[in-house]
């Protein structure tokens, strides 16, 4: 990874257009195979393996976020001299999938019943290579550098073998169970789901308090769904509760059933919880489950898996939802009806694919026994083989692991991974690994269920990498170096790599480090969703503000763990940002600047010089330090301000000064630009690598930043001296430019001027820059200074005679101040609400606050300046002036 002598070329076009850049840009990229990555290299690896995003999905915003901040970290690293493998893939997304192909067919006005599993099946596949993946696509736009030679698929032949073994290596060591257990229940897509699979929103529901028996053994439970009650075979109490001790043990009537149920004591029971007494219904609820399993109570299923009332009686037959009310009216005519209370706002669970209400049901399902596993991927992290960053989340991690429960992995669907278990004659059961023949015969048919896609996605890691054939991608680049996820799923998906990972990998871990990002938020602080109309599509920001714009803003707000707040305006930002740094080098490569070592020596550079290159020498070492940290947004920030702050406004300013000057100084002064600018483009390249890599290949000739080295401190001793006088510089530069402002004098506007103090200061040699800077130009000999300010020791004296038209100056003043007010009124609106302060992000309030401080600032300034002018005015309407 050499870079060539600086050939650079002054072709770039007077504005950078993304558009018309990007998309071949890439493919050059691509076709250059620098992605491509090689087990047999000698290099150190670093290996990411992509979060498979859906079969059935586009790239949202959090997509976005993570891809930019994987790209970053696998580009720098691939800069630093590391072989870098990031693999890409896509997640065969069961319920998802299944759901949209039978929308189609629905569409078509069959079913999938219509067509029989297998060609179901195989309709899934057609369709996967008609219109599925349309993200991977979109990842291109956004400039994902990934090995597109070893894209997976979950359900790809490898790792389709990968979870043919382990379910079988699993079931072996009697970690995989059948068994009858409460799960999650979609009625309508008739499935089991997952944790993750079922979102939870505050419902409107009722809360019916109903008596159980009569006279002095007559208990009062309360219930928000009443039908359960049909499936009651307890009422349960705190053992400690006075109130029903005298109860415990007896039993009780349950209305409309003609049954008798016991009364039982529970420490699971909360007494100060409604009554203190509960209803215990096992086969449809999962804390009574577990009563149940106590007390050996039995479990009466009284709906199918569509939610129909299936208990004999006047509700059999009836929808849940019909048998709700109905059964609430029946008790009220029998005078069981204690309270109600309407409406009760709750916490209810819903299908996240078709949102039905999910059915806590009792069903016989395939669940792994999680204890071992999850202990062992507890103590990897515990003992420092995996690192969670932010450090804080490692505590929620273990609050996961350290309580987990049996993991349910069947589902009732036909598109996945099909349990390899074939059922017999004489109830035997056969588990048929990849490499094994199913039994044949009369009688065997294998089991229905498919896995749950986070089964598949379990084996990610290494899976993805050729396990279990140990392969040479296996061995290269196993453990992966870091997984960068949301901490949304935490649980559901890194918990369940780390745990498959160690027992399939002899208790190696599958990754160095985990990065846990936040989510997106939009301005004030709201999670965004399409009902709300707040979510921002990735793929408008990349038509509207380009690729690197996008990456830069979502790297720029991306703290460990933290979420983060979005908004246009950012965005555009970023895109300000592209410009000034495309504007800046369009300036350096048309005034000469070039590439080259070594640069003159210290004692030829002026203090600007050796500033600019201290400056940029200590960026060096802070963005590394911070890109080791995971601290994006910060790395971003600091490079932002070097590039526009300090070189840009004031580095090329004092620039022009010392090329103005020419011969020796001039050609020095285009060594230190083009090596500035060298550093700055491959320091930003990881975040914004579409503009970087044209800028880049201008100023230097070279083949691609993509694969240029990084940068390295020099190890110079920094001198303080000359900073000490840029800093006075600049002190006194922004003194003048905001007197001249304050005097509504236009930026462009040179006035005569004398400085005094300037030897004092040690400033001499600084005063054309300071001239030059603060548009100040020389006295002649009628000057008489009308103004004067003091900075530093040094005195600026000004001739300001004829330079404000005064009646313009008040009408500017005027329109400034009523936008400071306006400003300042919106500020404290937004202060003064309570449920903006108290959700909105700390950032953002603090941005606000920040706001209406200056907007108060502002107002004070500007009315001080129109009193002054006021009188200005009235000196000069009375012949003074």
């Amino acid at each position: 990874m050499t870079d060539n002598p600086s050939r650079a070329t002054n072709d770039l076009p007077p504005a950078w257009q993304p558009a018309a850049v990007e998309a071949e840009l890439y493919q050059r990229w691509v076709d250059a195979g620098y992605f491509t990555a090689d087990a047999a290299s000698a290099k150190p690896a670093f290996c990411i393996v992509i979060p498979p995003p859906n079969v059935t999905g586009s790239l949202h915003m959090g997509h976005a976020l993570e891809h930019s901040l994987m790209d970053a970290l696998t580009r720098r690293r691939r800069m630093q001299g590391y072989e870098v493998l990031w693999l890409p893939g896509m997640d065969h997304a069961g319920i998802a999938t299944q759901n949209v192909v039978e929308r189609e067919l629905a569409g078509e006005g069959r079913s999938r019943h219509d067509l029989g599993r297998e060609a179901f099946v195989e309709r899934v596949w057609r369709w996967k290579a008609e219109s599925g993946g349309m993200i991977l696509n979109q990842m291109r736009r956004l400039g994902d550098g990934v090995d597109w030679s070893r894209e997976r698929f979950t359900m790809d032949a490898g790792l389709s073998r990968a979870v043919q073994t382990i379910f079988k290596r699993l079931y072996e060591d009697g970690l995989i169970y059948r068994a009858e257990r409460i799960i999650n229940w979609c009625p309508r897509c008739h499935t089991a789901l997952s944790d993750i699979e079922v979102e939870h929103s505050d419902d409107e529901g009722e809360l019916i308090s109903v008596r159980y028996g009569d006279g002095d053994g007559a208990i009062v439970v309360a219930t928000t769904r009443a039908e359960t009650m049909l499936g009651d075979t307890a009422v349960a109490v705190h053992p400690d509760d006075d109130r029903y001790r005298h109860l415990i043990g007896t039993e009780v009537a349950l209305p409309l059933t003609g049954r008798v149920v016991p009364i039982i004591a529970d420490d699971h029971v909360d007494p100060e919880f409604g009554t203190g007494a509960v209803k215990v219904t096992p086969a449809h609820d999962p804390n009574d489950f577990e009563i149940g399993r106590r007390h050996d109570l039995p479990a009466l299923t009284i709906m199918d898996e569509r939610g129909v009332i299936t208990a004999h009686g006047p509700f059999e037959g009836l929808d849940r939802f019909e048998a709700r009310p109905a059964v609430v009216a029946a008790l009220r005519e029998q005078g069981r009806i204690v309270a109600e209370k309407r409406p009760y706002v709750h916490a209810v669970g819903h299908c996240s694919r078709c949102d039905t209400v999910v059915e806590p049901r009792l069903s016989l399902q395939w669940f792994v026994k999680v204890a071992p596993l999850a202990k062992a991927a507890g103590d990897a992290v515990r003992d420092g083989r995996t690192t969670i960053h932010p450090a804080a989340l490692a505590q929620r991690y273990f609050d996961w692991v350290d309580n987990m429960h049996d993991w349910c992995i069947s589902r009732q669907l036909w598109w996945g991974h099909r349990i390899p278990v074939w059922y017999g004659p004489n109830e035997k059961v056969v588990c048929v690994g990849p490499d094994e023949q199913p039994p044949e015969g009369d009688g065997w048919e294998q089991d229905p269920d498919v896995l749950d896609t986070w089964f598949s996605s379990a084996l990610w890691p290494f899976s993805t990498l050729g396990w279990p054939s140990r392969t040479a991608d296996l061995d290269r680049f196993y453990p992966n170096t870091v997984l960068v996820t949301g901490y949304d799923i935490l649980f559901f998906w890194v918990v369940r790599m780390m745990m498959f990972a160690l027992y399939a990998m002899d208790d190696v871990q599958p990754f160095h480090h985990v990065y846990l990002h936040g989510l997106i938020r939009d301005a004030h602080g709201k999670k965004m969703s399409k009902s709300r109309g707040n979510a921002i599509d990735p793929l408008d920001w990349l038509d509207r503000y380009g690729a690197d714009a996008t990456r830069f803003t979502l790297a720029r707000g991306a703290n460990p763990g933290g979420d983060m707040a979005l908004a246009d305006e950012w965005a555009a930002g970023s895109r300000n940002f592209c410009n000034k740094l495309w504007n800046a080098s369009r300036f350096a490569l048309m005034n000469g600047a070039t590439v080259a070592q070594p640069l003159p020596a210290r004692d030829r550079l002026t203090d600007a010089d050796r500033w600019i290159l201290d400056g940029v020498d200590a960026l060096v070492s802070e963005v590394d330090q911070l890109f080791e940290d995971y601290q994006f947004a910060k790395l971003c920030e600091l490079l932002y301000h070097f590039t526009w702050d300090e070189f840009c406004d004031w580095y090329l300013e004092l620039a022009k000064v010392q090329l103005a000057e020419g011969g020796a100084r001039a050609d020095s002064t285009r060594l230190v630009v083009g090596h500035v600018l060298d550093t700055l483009l491959r320091l930003l390249h990881p975040v914004i690598p579409f503009v970087t890599d044209v800028l880049w290949k201008s100023l230097t000739g070279n083949e691609s930043l993509v694969i240029a080295a990084w940068p390295t401190a020099s190890g110079t001793e920094p001198d303080t001296a000359a900073a000490g006088r840029i800093a006075a510089v600049q002190r006194l530069v922004t003194e003048i430019r905001r007197f001249r402002s304050d005097q509504g004098l236009k930026p462009g506007q040179r006035v005569p001027a004398r400085l005094s103090g300037m030897d004092t200061a040690d400033l001499t040699a600084h005063a054309a820059a300071v001239a030059s800077l603060a548009r100040l130009e020389r006295p002649d000999e009628s000057f008489t200074a009308s103004a004067t300010l003091e900075v530093g020791g040094i005195t600026v004296e000004l001739d300001l005679s004829g330079a404000v038209d005064v009646e313009a100056e008040r009408k500017r003043l005027a329109k400034d101040l009523a936008a400071a007010e306006k400003e300042l009124a919106q500020t404290e609106a937004k202060l003064g609400n309570p449920q903006f302060v108290d959700r909105a992000p700390a950032e953002v309030v603090a941005k606000i606050k920040a706001r209406h401080e200056q907007a108060a600032a502002d107002i004070k300034r500007i009315g001080a300046r129109m009193e002054a002018l006021a009188g200005e005015r009235s000196l000069r309407g009375d012949g003074i002036a």
